[in-house]
């Protein structure tokens, strides 16, 4: 599924939707983001926690590489923003990430293709492209 988004507005509403599809999975959750560098990761992320109830401000952990947040309003018990742009899928390996792939967690990757090698059956990849116009997004869902 590709959808085109207009502004970073409609990306996070995007997100919000498919954050609400999603909460009625009972197992764990990997969204692998892919894109270029300003293409919208990080306000999908952004949103997409926002509809979780996470109400604690999202940055991109560039250098934190993990961050957790409780969830207390959904199926699942921990929402993980990881960002992998400046790692390899062993440092994630050492970092633990194979636990927080084995939990009721949601995971969402932003460069997510620099480790795709990790990463569980079933994730889910969702790719962003720069769209015609600057605010414009192009986003496929597989």
């Amino acid at each position: 599924m590709t959808i085109k988004t207009k502004s970073a507005k409609e990306t996070g509403l995007l997100a919000k939707e498919l954050a609400k599809g999603f909460t009625n999975r009972n197992k764990l959750l990997v969204l692998a983001l892919s894109g270029d560098l300003g293409v919208g990761k990080t306000t999908f992320v952004q949103s997409f926690a926002r509809a979780l109830g996470v109400r604690k401000r999202i940055l991109s952990p560039t250098f934190l590489i993990i961050k957790r947040f409780p969830l207390s309003k959904s199926n699942f018990q921990n929402l993980y923003h990881i960002d992998a742009y400046r790692v390899r899928a062993s440092d994630l390996k050492k970092l633990g990430v194979k636990e927080v792939f084995k939990g009721q967690n949601i995971v969402l990757i932003e460069w997510a293709d620099k480790v795709k090698e990790i990463l569980p059956k079933g994730t889910v990849w969702i790719k962003f492209k720069h769209g015609k116009r600057e605010s414009e997004r192009q986003i496929t869902v597989n």
